[in-house]
């Protein structure tokens, strides 16, 4: 039978890690990548991406504020600071089809610092209160700006050599068009954001990830091709925004600990339901006492244990996390006779299903150890089952909530008949069992 162990939360798991967290990002990637490789604009274009990253920078870091995300905040000034940098370089040469006097020393540093900070800014997590996150996130902004300015200012020829001197000679391409430092620091960067995302995954790591993709990509085209710079800062900026909402959505609409679709999800799937459907609520027998017995840590593997078993329920059916330790599954479309075998398997999935706990404080720190105390009495196993009760829409129903309550009769049912069951709306008492196992 398969078997699970309580883990540590910051354990990576590869099933956490979703395609979905790409989408609003990669389309703004690629559209910048295709923008910008375009021989010319429209004016109106040319309009719009001139004044877009001071946009984005006000309204996208004021949205940001709103739901306390600092580092995206800083993420945004440091990409505009760069951005601000080199459009004057890059206009001067436009103008006067020659570069400045300081152009490479400050397009050096540019490449050098904007990964720098990137990946500072986008591994600093919000931990502190506030004004003492944003004062702390300033002042390092200053500081490392400050450095530099006053190291260009005082050493400016000498900066400007080393930074595109090739330090390690048996490393170079012939295809690196930015100093070898930057690429070393671009590098560092994608490492370190790669560990964050793998840790945790989410649409802002993924979104960050991919805009250094955007920034690397940039900069040696900078002065080469004219949009470059306007195009992919835009939309860099924008895949970072579009992140935090696409994270606010998942806040109001997706349950963080199983990570199925939360009771305002369920609410809005309930307003565009057809004349045929099904609906079933879950619940999971005895979890207060199971809670109590091993603690809320094991109490919450067991709802993450339940919500997967129901998230791979068949027959068109789409599981909710209703609340608590309840569960919805909806069936549009479906009759009752049609759902009932699918709910029977994850009702017996779960019942088979085998957690292995372990005490944390005697855990082997060799895995040689611990494979024979997990096959011996090193572990206790403990599983847990379900109770389902179902009802399907009726034509004296007028809406889903009417079904939600036939449902939750039909749940009371299953648990009165001694648990670990299923029972549909209306079921006599006597009636034939639809499953084996608590009754």
């Amino acid at each position: 039978m398969p078997a699970s162990t309580v883990r540590d939360a910051s354990v990576i798991r590869p099933a956490n890690l979703r395609l979905s967290h790409f989408f609003s990002s990669l389309p703004l990637l690629v559209g910048g990548l295709v923008a910008a490789r375009l021989p010319a604009l429209g004016d109106f274009f040319l309009s719009l991406f001139n004044v877009l990253p001071t946009l984005l920078l006000l309204l996208g870091g004021a949205f940001c504020l709103v739901y306390g995300r600092q580092r995206e905040v800083f993420l945004l000034l440091a990409l505009y600071v760069g951005y601000f940098l080199l459009d004057i370089q890059v206009d001067h040469f436009r103008d006067s089809g020659q570069v400045r006097d300081d152009a490479a020393l400050v397009f050096h540093l540019v490449c050098l610092l904007l990964p720098l900070l990137y990946a500072l800014y986008g591994c600093w997590e919000e931990r502190s209160h506030l004004a003492q996150d944003m004062l702390a996130r300033a002042l390092v902004l200053l500081a490392i700006g400050a450095v530099a300015f006053g190291l260009a200012r005082r050493y400016p020829q000498g900066i400007a050599e080393w930074l595109a001197q090739i330090h390690w000679p048996a490393l170079h391409g012939a295809w690196m068009n930015l100093a070898q430092l930057a690429y070393l620091m671009f590098l560092l960067a994608f490492v370190a954001l790669l560990v964050q995302y793998l840790r945790r995954p989410r649409p802002l790591h993924a979104a960050q990830l991919l805009g250094l993709c955007g920034l690397l990509w940039m900069l040696p085209q900078v002065f080469i091709l004219a949009n470059a710079l306007q195009v992919m800062i835009s939309m860099v900026m924008l895949m970072l925004v579009a992140s935090v909402a696409h994270e606010a959505y998942q806040m109001a609409f997706r349950d963080e600990l199983t990570g199925l679709p939360g009771r305002r999800a369920l609410n809005e799937r309930l307003q565009r339901l057809g004349r045929d459907y099904v609906i079933a609520m879950v619940d999971v027998d005895h979890f207060k006492k199971f809670n109590d017995t091993h603690g809320h840590d094991v109490g919450d593997q067991v709802l993450r244990l339940v919500a997967s078993q129901l998230r791979k329920v068949g027959g068109g059916g789409k599981a909710y996390r209703y609340g608590g330790e309840e569960f919805t599954l909806l069936f549009p479309g479906r009759s009752l006779e049609q759902c009932l075998p699918h709910m029977e398997a994850v009702r017996l999935a779960i019942e088979q299903y085998r957690m292995q706990l372990r005490d944390k404080q005697n855990r082997p720190r060799d895995d040689r150890e611990g494979k024979p105390r997990r096959a011996g009495k090193g572990a206790s196993e403990v599983s847990v089952t379900v109770s389902i009760g179902v009802a399907e829409r009726k034509a004296e129903q007028r809406n889903p909530q009417e079904v939600i309550k036939e449902a939750d009769k039909a749940l009371y049912s299953a648990k009165a008949a001694g648990r670990n069951c299923i029972r549909s709306a209306g079921q006599r008492r006597g009636a034939v069992k639809l499953a084996s196992g608590g009754e």
